[in-house]
């Protein structure tokens, strides 16, 4: 009796700790895919991670009237015989505004406009070939476009996409697509994804000095929704290379010399609230949109008028003083002074870039 008795309760005993065990994994699942799980890891992330080594920043020495012989002496560099060829290869989805920026402030300089899209975002979603259907708005370009599409067979919506693997294969086909533009060693890449404009006068240095590194990143002022929204110069994925047959089209860091304050990086940037939807659900990181009003267009424009994350998420940094210092709001600014120059001129088409000009369209 007692023998049985003893077997009942450890019987009872096993399948409570089960049971409990079975509760607390579905506990921490629970919280590790909670917002505010993201947030505290955010949080602790400059006592789990490590930094990666600081850059080596050139100082970059501009002025509208200083002669370019003396801007490359003043980097270290000399003046070209001639100039090189610019080519400037991008990835494309749906960013038509700063498309049109981009391609007004570098057409002086460049020579061939690389650019590659496809039927397919990187999680798998289909989407229209919005630069081939609105082409014509870049009629002032044609002569220097090299199109590239990327056909792909938009798998069933139950099947697992990896994003990054969808991002690699992009680029790989970019690299075909740019031994394929003309392009010969020494002639100047700039490689970067199109919300990332050099600014013009950064280009037309690079083009007429020689004495350059062969891979060189460029440091931009990263804006958030418009460029009412400074956040700080921390953008650096953008890079020009002096092409040689090792050259490729990477978004990873590739060396540490960085050119100071080479141009704009405007994230999310768009006129419509359907294209913050359209990126939010096709990018890489996709997978912070944790909740489904993330989507919800009402909450979108709360966010941009008050500078506020998108996914309520926290600064990404390695010290807990700039951590802290970045939390909240991203600051408003007033000044619409070295910005590109198409975009001042224009300043009623894109008004929804400028101070003031937050609320936006829902398509």
């Amino acid at each position: 009796m007692d023998a049985r008795r003893n077997v009942t309760k450890r019987g009872f005993i096993r399948y409570t700790f089960l049971l409990l065990l079975i509760l607390v994994t579905l506990s921490f699942i629970a919280i590790f895919n909670h917002p505010q799980f993201q947030n505290i890891t955010s949080f602790l992330r400059p006592l789990w991670d490590t930094p990666p080594p600081p850059f080596q920043y050139i100082p970059h020495y501009y002025a509208e009237n200083a002669s370019i012989n003396n801007l490359c002496n003043l980097h270290g560099w000399t003046l070209s015989s001639e100039p090189r060829n610019v080519f400037d290869a991008i990835l494309f989805s749906n960013e038509l505004d700063l498309l049109e920026l981009r391609w007004r402030e570098l057409y002086p300089y460049v020579t061939k406009f690389i650019i590659l899209e496809s039927n397919m975002t990187f999680t798998g979603i289909p989407k229209p070939l919005t630069f081939a259907s609105n082409r014509h708005r870049f009629a002032f370009a044609e002569e220097k476009i090299i199109y590239g599409f990327l056909p792909v067979d938009v798998p069933p919506s139950d099947v697992h996409i990896d994003p990054f693997l969808i991002e690699s294969h992009h680029r790989s086909i970019m690299n075909e697509l740019i031994r394929r533009s003309g392009i010969s060693d020494g002639d100047l890449l700039i490689v970067s994804d199109t919300d990332e404009i050099p600014s013009s006068h950064t280009v037309n240095l690079l083009r007429l000095c020689d004495g350059l590194p062969s891979v060189l990143h460029l440091e931009m002022r990263n804006y958030l929704y418009s460029f009412e929204f400074p956040v700080d110069y921390n953008s650096w994925r953008a890079t020009a290379h002096i092409y040689s047959r090792w050259s490729r089209y990477r978004h990873s860091r590739q060396t540490d010399l960085i050119l100071s304050d080479a141009g704009w990086h405007c994230s999310f940037c768009f006129r419509h609230l359907s294209e913050f939807v359209t990126k939010m659900t096709g990018y890489s990181h996709a997978d912070r949109v944790k909740r489904k009003e993330y989507l919800d267009y009402s909450r979108i424009q709360r966010k941009i008028c008050g500078g506020d994350d998108l996914y309520d998420m926290l600064p990404e940094e390695f010290s807990f003083k700039k951590l802290i210092g970045k939390m909240g709001p991203v600051p408003r600014s007033s000044s619409a002074v070295h910005l590109p120059g198409y975009l001042i001129e224009n300043a009623e088409q894109f008004k929804f870039l400028l101070p003031g000009g937050c609320q936006r369209s829902p398509e």
